[in-house]
């Protein structure tokens, strides 16, 4: 019998960045009923690397690999195909960071990292905050937080995207308003390792897709509105196996230990001008230094008071930067905190930014006092 045609979408980030360069193209599958199709049913696939700066020398073709596969959020009759990019002989592409980050998961299994990120944003349009005054700002931050009322912008959006992400399966876990007008958060977890980083890319491609219906921008920037206005994170909540069984808070204060040893490495993995960011103002720390408690948000990293009188849980690294690449920035969290080896930023071919200098001025003034 004839299978019916349908349509698989393949998704993928092109390199620059992994929260707006993300692209796709379509094709139609005969090989296999739809509701019968798994991830094996999905052909390799290429396209033109010339076009998205991702080719290196005469050989344009970059192959791409299907990794995971979701139901498609805005067609009927369709599967979305998450894919990795790789060079024609085999080799990932620079901008592939999965394939590293699966690796390391894949290594050390048994210690199951779970993760929960908390992914802010602020709603664009023609450049500045959607529905702020023309040519000013809106009354000062304070009732916009979780607010409703006709302070708040840009609901209607982001419920439009918290329910394509149901429809698609994602481990989306809860969306607010935020403390700025237009910026709003997202909550993806718990996952299990790469899960993570996969759920995340995935949920920002739906946004990038309801923003261009609508011809918005989803902005991902640290610091978009200079001056008394907060900027955008994406706080990262992790736990091991150990940290989730009784006594886990041995482990978990074991891990914030550890991180004062990384720390200088680790803030370069949280992405791009953070440093606009994280001031000491604006529930931020320094990232010029490593500090944590129980129930604190001026810290780099916090212990819940829940999770500190129950002794296991979880606990919070509220350093990273809303433009993270989610899979460097998992897999950093998870083996610095662990003691594990990891790469240094030069090997993760990381690019380096002009306020690293300064950043390594002042932690090593620190170190001094």
């Amino acid at each position: 019998m004839p299978v019916t045609p349908w349509v698989a979408e393949y998704v993928w980030v092109s390199g620059k960045n992994t929260y707006h360069d993300l692209r796709s193209k379509y094709k139609t599958m005969t090989n296999v009923a739809i509701e019968n199709a798994t991830l094996e049913d999905f052909p390799v696939w290429n396209f033109d690397g010339s076009s998205t700066n991702q080719h290196r020398g005469n050989n344009t073709e970059i192959i791409i690999k299907p990794v995971a596969v979701y139901p498609h959020p805005f067609l009927e009759n369709a599967k979305v195909a998450l894919s990795e990019c790789f060079y024609p002989d085999g080799t990932p592409e620079k901008g592939n960071t999965r394939n590293k980050a699966a690796e390391v998961f894949a290594k050390y299994k048994d210690d199951v990292p779970m993760f929960g990120l908390e992914q802010e944003y602020f709603i664009y349009k023609n450049g500045k905050p959607y529905m702020w005054p023309e040519g000013g700002f809106p009354i000062g931050q304070g009732d916009y937080y979780c607010g409703n009322g006709s302070q708040v912008c840009g609901r209607e959006l982001a419920l439009e995207h918290y329910q394509a992400c149901l429809v698609m399966g994602l481990k989306i876990s809860g969306v607010n308003a935020e403390v700025a007008p237009s910026q709003w958060e997202f909550q993806v977890g718990p996952c299990i390792g790469i899960e993570e980083g996969d759920h995340m890319i995935m949920a920002r491609w739906v946004f990038q897709r309801i923003a261009e219906k609508y011809g918005l921008e989803i902005n991902y920037d640290p610091k978009p509105i200079k001056g008394d206005w907060n900027g955008s994170g994406c706080h990262m909540n992790f736990s091991t196996k150990a940290m989730r069984e009784e006594g886990g808070i041995k482990a978990i204060k074991a891990a914030c230990e550890n991180l004062k040893k990384t720390f200088l490495d680790d803030v370069k993995f949280y992405g791009g001008d953070n440093n606009e960011r994280m001031t000491g103002a604006h529930e931020t720390s320094k990232l010029s230094e490593f500090t944590y408690g129980v129930g604190t948000r001026h810290t780099s990293c916090r212990i819940g008071n829940d999770v500190n009188a129950a002794g296991k849980g979880y606990f919070e690294d509220r350093r990273p930067a809303s433009n993270i690449d989610p899979y460097l920035a998992t897999t950093r969290l998870f083996t610095s905190s662990m003691g594990y080896t990891a790469d240094a930023p030069d090997v993760a071919q990381l690019e380096r930014q002009t306020w690293w200098a300064e950043l390594e001025r002042e932690a090593a003034e620190n170190a001094k006092n």
